[in-house]
């Protein structure tokens, strides 16, 4: 009797400790789930992984409960962020510096772009830099990437952003797209393919943002507070960001459909465009990119000169990616999608 009793309470004891070791620590972690707020700068290829993450249930994955938010470029974006509305977004590194320089907390985690992904399509007359003088230039909102980059062109090509050139912030790609073709406006900085539609339309292209000033793009921006206080949804972030990176270049279909659905278009040739673009631009170690920032500098040093004495590294934190790359993340990514 005694024997069978202690027999009984051994096999129970054996199936607790079995349950307990066979059980995995991250998996338990990623089944508490967090809800959190993304935010989608503009309806563009460019802000392709956020959607894939979503769609491919990578953000499920990983424990997150994500809702996209359209915004109105980096200054909306930024307020949002800080305002706590936010997580994270794309938010570019000027206002991110300017924000910062100003007391906000805001971090580069991670930058998914080496360069922008945008040119200047202009009215068919239109035929050098010195033709947009007294004409109207659409962008997204002030202080998004859009209006950093066309400033600083502008300047670069001997005028003054505001006096020869009218900036206006029209939204976001459809209705910059709209005003130009309406005539409102007379340029519009636009992204594929929207561009690649304008040309179609008879419009030209005037510049090429990437071929014209040295600009890393596409950021995974949130706060330092966040990075304290809950470093584990922020990582959950990040690595459902780089999964999606690594699912776009190993799915081309599927990715396709997803984009297809949110730029809302059957185009094949602009979706084959798109693919063909982001596979090779999307960064697969997605760390942020400190060097090759004069521009940056010199465009936030117009307003606050003090920017010189910090460093970009002070606007960063590179622990994500590093993290990731040293245990080996990126690597079984890789080998999955083969």
């Amino acid at each position: 009797m005694v024997k069978k009793y202690y027999e009984g309470l051994f096999s129970v004891v054996l199936c607790l400790l079995m349950v307990f070791f066979s059980a995995d620590p991250s998996h338990a972690q990623e089944k508490t789930v967090k809800k959190i707020r993304w935010g989608v700068t503009s309806l563009s290829a460019s802000q392709w992984i956020p959607w894939i993450a979503r769609e491919a249930k990578i953000y499920e994955k990983y424990g997150l409960e994500v809702e996209l938010v359209l915004l109105r470029g980096s200054g909306q974006s930024s307020q949002a962020i800080i305002g706590g509305s936010i997580f994270a977004a794309p938010v570019t590194l000027v206002t991110v510096i300017n924000a910062n320089l100003g007391g906000a907390d805001l971090v580069t985690v991670a930058h998914t772009v080496p360069g922008v992904q945008s040119k200047l399509m202009v009215r068919p007359e239109i035929k050098r830099p010195e033709d947009l003088r007294g004409k109207k230039l659409a962008i997204s909102s002030f202080g998004s990437l859009g209006d950093f980059l066309n400033r600083y062109i502008i300047k670069k090509y001997g005028m003054e952003p505001g006096r020869d050139v009218i900036i206006v912030a029209i939204g976001n790609t459809p209705e910059r797209f709209g005003a130009l073709i309406s005539g409102s406006v007379d340029a519009a900085d636009l992204n594929y393919p929207a561009d690649a539609q304008a040309q179609r339309q008879g419009f030209r292209v005037l510049w090429d943002s990437r071929q014209e000033v040295t600009y890393p793009s596409m950021s995974v921006v949130t706060r330092r507070k966040y990075i304290q206080g809950d470093r584990d949804s922020v990582m959950r972030m990040v690595k459902a960001h780089v999964e999606g990176i690594y699912f776009l270049k190993g799915n081309k279909e599927v990715s396709l459909k997803i984009l297809s659905r949110y730029l809302k278009t059957d185009d094949r040739e602009l979706l084959d465009g798109s693919y063909e673009i982001y596979k090779k631009d999307f960064i697969s170690v997605p760390y942020p990119i400190t060097q090759g920032l004069q521009a940056t500098y010199e465009y936030v040093a117009l307003q606050r000169p003090e920017v010189w004495k910090h460093k970009p590294e002070e606007f960063m934190d590179a622990s994500f990616i590093a993290e990731l790359e040293k245990t080996g993340f990126m690597k079984r990514l890789s080998e999955t999608q083969r």
